[in-house]
């Protein structure tokens, strides 16, 4: 720092003083500026002006190391079992006054690491919050590089999508919590990730030191003053929770007819398939049923038919559940079929298609056979 003075000498005047000076630090100051400060010193001696003394102050603008990570989508973010590339939104920003790179990485800290699969970041190019094609096509990423410095113009925010798939395995209400960690690292030229910044120790520098002045984002990652910052996001499974019961009963015999029927050879015996969904699930699509038939049994579509979308009432008072069909429409060449052979093993297969299953829902499929 350069200072310049001048003796006033001791005559009997007025000496007039002005000083003026330039603005200082403003807020967002590149780091690495330099800031200087004039001063001008006006004087008479004996009422005669005099030649203007002035000094000026240079300092360097140090850098402030500052990192926001900011979930955007909505918690939680309903998945289902099985489904591939489920995505949670984030916008990273840099704060800081100088250009960073930005390491990203992810941490599980909630839910079953075995049910959730293949956790990758990418870059959100169009900020939708949704992974397109394109994006899936460009790859997963592992760092930002070179953000700009917080400006106010926008470049500073750059979205990326954290990405999952969701193992069958899955079940209704689980949970998964995902941390999106951003920590500073130098710009270390293009594609390339710089070292991580660190805060300069000890007093001002004549150079420009560093200080991390980031917060943190509650997750337990990351802490105050590290120069990383932290946000979570939330899958929750909408699973459908579907069980089946099975369960026959003797219509009717050779000899009894239908009072008191037994399973004998001629007797009529009617299969019911009671397919449920929890109450609190997800709807069950597309649900298909398919059902060998035993060897010892014969299928005659012109006796019965196979019925579908019928209610099922569901006795559980014994050891095994036992279910009881009725209503329900003949779906016999539209959505149910019965086909020779055509199960496991070359047994005879009667398959059906039942209309969606909402939680707390039971709908059947039944048909009747003769016992050979």
């Amino acid at each position: 720092m350069k200072r310049t003075t001048q003796l006033l000498g001791a005559v009997s005047a007025v000496a007039l003083v002005a000083m003026s000076s330039t603005p200082a630090l403003a807020v967002g100051t590149t780091a690495g500026d330099t800031i200087t400060n004039n001063v001008s010193v006006s004087f008479q001696v004996g009422g005669e002006d005099q030649t203007a003394v002035t000094d000026s102050d240079t300092f360097t603008v140090d850098r402030v190391i500052d990192v926001n990570v900011n979930f955007t989508g909505t918690s939680p973010e309903s998945v289902s079992p099985g489904e591939d590339n489920v995505v949670l939104a984030f916008d990273v920003t840099n704060l800081s006054n100088d250009v960073v790179d930005l390491d990203l990485s992810t941490v599980l800290t909630g839910g079953t690491a075995a049910n959730i699969e293949n956790i990758e970041i990418y870059l959100d190019s169009d900020g939708d919050g949704v992974l397109d094609a394109g994006e899936l096509a460009a790859g997963p990423i592992t760092f930002l590089d070179e953000v700009a410095a917080d400006d106010g113009t926008g470049t500073e925010t750059i979205s990326v999508l954290v990405v999952a798939d969701i193992t069958t395995d899955a079940v209704n209400t689980d949970t998964f919590d995902i941390v999106l960690v951003a920590d500073a690292h130098e710009d270390g030229g293009i594609g390339v990730l710089g070292a991580e910044i660190t805060a300069t120790a000890g007093a001002n520098t004549a150079g420009v030191d560093t200080v991390l002045a980031d917060g943190n984002g509650g997750t337990g990652e990351e802490a105050d003053n590290d120069g990383a910052f932290s946000d979570q996001g939330q899958f929750e499974v909408a699973g459908a929770e579907v069980s089946v019961v099975k369960s026959s009963r003797i219509i009717s015999d050779p000899v009894n007819g239908t009072t008191d029927p037994k399973a004998i050879p001629g007797a009529v015996i009617e299969y019911c398939i009671a397919v449920s969904n929890a109450t609190g699930a997800a709807t069950a699509t597309s649900v298909s049923v398919a059902d060998d038939l035993p060897a010892d049994v014969t299928f005659t579509a012109s006796d019965f038919g196979i019925f579908v979308d019928g209610t099922a009432t569901i006795d559980t008072s014994g050891a095994t559940p036992v279910a009881t069909c009725a209503g329900g429409t003949d779906g016999e060449g539209t959505t149910a079929s019965y086909t020779a052979g055509g199960g496991t093993g070359g047994l005879d297969l009667i398959a059906g298609t039942l209309s969606d299953l909402p939680a707390s829902t039971t709908r059947s499929l039944y048909f009747r056979v003769t016992i050979n």
